[in-house]
């Protein structure tokens, strides 16, 4: 099943953060199926190297740039080059995180900073950096990924859920604040998305038995079910809904 296509995104100049892996990486690949010119980055210089000549016989074959995100300068050179290279800003998927377990015992200063820059500023200072491209083009779709695990109140990763906790509480003030430049800004919420990454680190018979028990649909989430959601928020299919979280959990909140 390929899915529907959204006439509106063809052409449109779409920026992904986190897009060389998982989640990431499926919306990469969604948004080029979807014909729009796309500008990713990503830490892991290899993989999104990777994806990009993968995709490279698309429409408009995907640009992507190594960035480490918590270097805010740097953020802000890479995603103007982007800007200039893509020809402009219409969206932005901030989906750039990492879900590291760990202990309040183990927890440090330095550490806790460390999560929130991972997990939580960069899609401050991302929006930051878009948004006069999407003043200049008169219209935005800003889409911040947030977390089923906070809301579950999942143990383990307490910096990662206060991060993705507050990503919600961003949507929403972006949500008021930039609506007079006709900008949207809406939060998906995945649930247990069965990625590479989380079967290699984390998928267990007993967390297996704990999603099943929670969810309501009996199948894993694939990262296509995001990426389908993603696109259908940038697109103008939605262009009355901002302020809005949207679940992508199989009934598991």
């Amino acid at each position: 099943m390929s899915g529907a296509i959204f006439p509106s995104l063809t052409d449109r100049h779409v920026i992904i953060s986190g897009g060389a892996s998982g989640i990431g990486a499926e919306i990469v690949a969604e948004f080029t199926r979807q014909g729009s010119k796309v500008g990713f980055v990503d830490l892991d210089g290899d993989a999104g190297a990777a994806l990009a000549a993968q995709l490279d016989g698309a429409r408009h074959a995907p640009m992507f740039r190594r960035l480490d995100l918590t270097d805010l300068d740097l953020l802000e050179e890479t995603a103007a080059d982007l800007i200039a290279a893509l020809g402009g800003a219409d969206v932005l998927v901030n989906n750039a995180a990492n879900d590291e377990r760990h202990s309040l015992s183990e927890v440090t200063p330095d550490y806790w900073r460390d999560r929130m820059a991972v997990n939580l500023d960069h899609q401050v200072f991302m929006a930051k950096a878009v948004l006069p491209a999407m003043q200049a083009a008169g219209k935005g779709s800003i889409i911040n990924m947030g977390s089923c695990s906070w809301r579950l109140g999942l143990d383990g990763m307490t910096a990662y859920v206060t991060a993705k906790a507050a990503i919600e509480g961003l949507t929403n003030g972006l949500a008021r604040e930039l609506a007079a430049d006709n900008i949207r800004v809406n939060c998906v919420i995945p649930g247990f998305i069965k990625t590479q990454r989380q079967i290699d680190r984390w998928l267990t018979p007993e967390l297996e038995q704990t999603i099943m028990q929670g969810q309501c649909l009996q199948d894993f989430i694939d990262p296509i079910d995001v990426a389908r959601m993603v696109a259908f928020l940038a697109s103008d299919d939605a262009r009355m809904c901002t302020s809005g979280t949207y679940n992508v959990d199989a009934g598991w909140i």
